[in-house]
């Protein structure tokens, strides 16, 4: 369990959300592109999801887009984001999830969720109100395939019997549980002592429960004799940043609107209209629901969230198309060299000892100058000599 210390790592939660119209295979390239772009930039992490429908969120398997991405970086951890459970079979997801582990030497995070969209659902004959329970269920056997127990289990979707994983986990990975605006998501991280992946963490309602969803994990934790650690609760929410605020605003035109709306078909937004590229970002940065914009205000964003949730682990972009595949490269770049070091500690030592060297008034240049002042003089009396 990660030691929580006040500093935050950052990374990207890619569903991935891609404008209608553009070539799918460009598009599951850009993903990868993107992953290796934050791992160059020192990005923590990257989880990708799993849908099935919608033809906007095209990955259909988190676990092929993460050995792939795997073999192009080097460091960013990189998470299923997340497995939707009551749509597989417990063992033959866990046994996948452990080979992923051994292959990304330790890489591999395990997010997981119920599943969201209708239609995955339907297709596979899922009543939209057994995913729940059936994600709990599923879980639970999950969570101890993974310690090495042999596992018999028969519920009304599954059987296991006497189940065993022939590969032991390579590492200790993160495990998080989805939530959102409702207290399940806490309830079941408690319970298991995994991390929390707060999805609506942007949204107002979302926002306001923060403070209470981490004390019901810590509730139920405590409870269940789990110990649990704020850096490993992951908050998400959109982001864009530009050098100014008008070349921010030029960036959304590509696919805010559209993509606002594609997504008001699956999740509540808010909004009340999706034709006007302003008003959308209007109510994005004044509600706090996002951020479209500049460094600054970027930065002010993911300190609301500190205050309002005392303190997390982690911030995810909620990575979409609304810019161009360029300009939203750009923002991460901007993100990174700018909005990061304000929260992960790295400017300290930096800035201290750039301090110092302005707090000597001078005494460098001074030194400097004597020393010149001495060589030449040696200089001129050993050309005496």
């Amino acid at each position: 369990m990660a030691q929580y210390d006040g500093r935050l790592r950052f990374g990207a939660f890619v569903p991935p959300h891609h404008k209608v119209g553009l070539d799918p295979t460009v598009g599951l390239e850009n993903d990868l592109t993107l992953i290796e772009h934050l791992d160059r930039l020192g990005y923590a992490e990257a989880w990708i999801g799993e849908h099935h429908s919608s033809g906007v969120e095209t990955i259909a398997s988190p676990e092929v887009m993460i050995a792939v991405a795997s073999q192009r970086t080097t460091h960013i951890k990189l998470g299923t984001g997340v497995s939707s459970l009551p749509y597989h079979h417990p063992f033959m997801l866990a046994d996948r999830i452990v080979m992923l582990d051994h292959l990304t030497r330790g890489r591999t995070m395990f997010g997981v969720g119920p599943g969201q969209l209708l239609e995955d659902a339907s297709m596979l004959g899922i009543d939209p109100s057994t995913q729940r329970p059936r994600m709990e269920e599923s879980l639970d056997v999950i969570l101890r395939l993974f310690r090495g127990e042999t596992v018999t289990e028969k519920t009304d979707w599954f059987t296991c019997q006497d189940a065993v994983l022939q590969l032991a986990p390579y590492s200790d990975f993160d495990i998080a549980v989805a939530g959102a605006i409702s207290p399940s998501g806490p309830k079941l991280a408690g319970i298991h002592g995994t991390g929390l992946l707060s999805l609506a963490a942007s949204d107002p309602v979302g926002t306001e429960r923060l403070a209470e969803h981490w004390a019901i994990v810590e509730h139920e934790a405590a409870t269940a004799g789990h110990t649990v650690s704020r850096a490993n609760w992951r908050l998400m929410g959109p982001m864009h940043v530009a050098e100014t605020r008008e070349q921010a605003r030029k960036d959304m035109e590509y696919g805010l609107c559209w993509l606002m709306e594609s997504l008001s078909h699956v999740t509540p937004t808010g909004l009340d209209r999706f034709d006007d590229v302003d008003h959308i970002i209007g109510y994005l940065n004044d509600t706090g629901r996002g951020v479209i914009g500049t460094p600054d205000m970027a930065a002010a964003h993911v300190q609301r969230l500190i205050d309002a949730s005392g303190g997390f682990g982690c911030f995810l972009f909620r990575d979409s198309d609304y810019a161009p595949f360029p300009a939203k490269l750009r923002s991460y770049q901007l993100f990174a060299e700018e909005v990061a070091p304000r929260f992960n500690g790295r400017l300290k030592s930096v800035e201290a000892s750039n301090r110092r060297v302005f707090d000597s008034k001078g005494a460098g240049v001074t030194a400097t100058e004597r020393s010149q002042a001495e060589a030449a003089a040696r200089y001129a009396q050993r050309r005496k000599g």
